[in-house]
């Protein structure tokens, strides 16, 4: 499948907070996600203001959004990734992935929550290494620090 990588703009938002709340409900079933909509928003905004670069992807076929990618390109953090449910599996994420790696200072950073085993797979798979544990405030879940290292 191919996607059309583009940078957001403000008429993606409410496309792109379904889509968040979609994925995370699916991954996180146990965790109201529709309720953090507001943070969301609040989030995605406060990353733009401060640099941060948001990346869409969408499906070159039928024009619907597949996922998004935050990065802040001075450090390299993704604080956000995701990818709509029906495109699990697909190459949405890898491409999002690589438009981070083409973008990033030479490294990729991120966290991850330890028990989305799916998402662990992925990025170890697209080469990043487990670091340190954590535990994420907002959840209170544990997590683990990922990173990619341009080789």
């Amino acid at each position: 499948m191919a996607y059309r990588l583009t940078e957001f703009v403000h008429a993606h938002l409410a496309e792109l907070t379904d889509l968040w709340i979609d994925a995370w409900t699916k991954a996180m079933p146990t965790i109201d996600f529709e309720a953090r909509r507001e943070w969301f928003v609040d989030r995605l905004i406060a990353l733009r203001d401060n640099g941060t670069t948001v990346t869409c992807a969408f499906d070159a076929a039928n024009g619907d959004m597949a996922g998004f990618i935050t990065l802040d390109p001075k450090s390299g953090h993704i604080d956000q990734l995701a990818v709509a449910p029906a495109g699990w599996g697909s190459s949405a994420a890898a491409a999002l992935i690589a438009e981070a790696k083409s973008r990033a200072p030479g490294r990729l950073m991120l966290e991850v929550n330890q028990d989305n085993a799916r998402a662990v797979r992925f990025y170890e798979k697209q080469g990043f290494h487990r670091g340190a544990a954590g535990v994420n405030p907002n959840s209170g879940l544990k997590t683990w620090t990922y990173e990619w290292v341009e080789r």
